[in-house]
């Protein structure tokens, strides 16, 4: 048993689904979140860049005694090297591998599609996972830059006129591509899942990473007996580079039932 918390970080709020299924799953973990919303968004950004503001997020969390390490971004996940996350001193988990593996089991056809930042379809990250997985998959991706912003600007409802011309831009050419599961690769879009559905049509279906690696975690907290003492009860704390009031602001939406707890602005240049 471990009751120290787990740490989970992005770059920006698009990881608190990912603190949400987390603390309904494990409702008696301590959680720490950080949420770069000073430096959003990643996926726009070089992997140079990239790496450098994950060493300070990390760096950042671990001052904070975390026991687990899990980045609910879909861009460091695929660009942060994996053998620089096999050295850091606790263990560590990103979303591409969970929500692969989700897709493997999910697809009928083989042909599957992967959407996210511009950064985490170059990299190419899921599709390097999904080949391994499943023998001869067609993987159809897509670039969304423009679906972060418009999460973090609230044009989530399932008829906003805005985000539903948007997605058609973004997914009619993977929707004409007959894919059977679509991978919705960057935690914020879990929030304009209605809308993707409507318009990949029915019998499509979608893998929410920040839901995948949450149960990763819990199944690597067991296996390697780091679970809180507690089966009910835990805390979470909020951490952003940005003003804490615009967190406060979008955390109801991303965490729903499971909002509440300190914010606090921390000057993660320093780490």
């Amino acid at each position: 048993m471990d009751n120290r918390p787990i740490g989970v970080f992005d770059s920006g709020l698009g990881g608190l689904t990912a603190v949400r299924e987390l603390r309904r799953i494990l409702p008696g973990e301590d959680i720490i979140y950080f949420g770069d919303t000073g430096r959003v968004p990643y996926g726009t950004r070089s992997k140079e860049t990239i790496c450098q503001y994950t060493r300070q997020d990390i760096a950042f969390l671990l001052s904070k005694k975390v026991k687990f390490l899990m980045a609910a971004c879909g861009t460091v996940s695929s660009t942060f090297p994996s053998a620089e996350a096999c050295r850091l001193p606790v263990p560590f988990a990103g979303v591409v591998g969970a929500a692969a593996r989700a897709a493997a089991d999910a697809t009928h056809t083989g042909r599957i599609g992967v959407i996210g930042t511009p950064a985490t379809v170059r990299s190419g990250s899921y599709a390097g996972v999904l080949e391994e997985l499943v023998p001869g998959v067609e993987i159809t991706a897509q670039a969304c830059p423009l679906f972060v912003p418009l999460v973090e600007n609230g044009y989530v409802e399932p008829d906003n006129e805005v985000t539903t011309l948007v997605a058609h831009q973004y997914l009619d050419r993977v929707k004409a591509a007959h894919v059977d599961t679509l991978i919705m690769g960057c935690t914020h879009y879990p929030l304009l899942a209605p809308i993707i559905a409507k318009v990949m049509g029915p019998g499509v279906t979608l893998i929410d990473p920040g839901k995948e690696t949450a149960l990763a975690v819990q199944d690597a907290l067991e296996a390697l007996e780091l679970t809180s003492s507690r089966t009910e009860g835990g805390k979470a704390e909020f951490y952003v580079s940005d003003t804490a009031e615009s967190f406060q602001a979008a955390a109801q939406l991303f965490l729903g039932q499971y909002a509440g707890g300190p914010v606090e602005q921390v000057p993660i240049e320093k780490y």
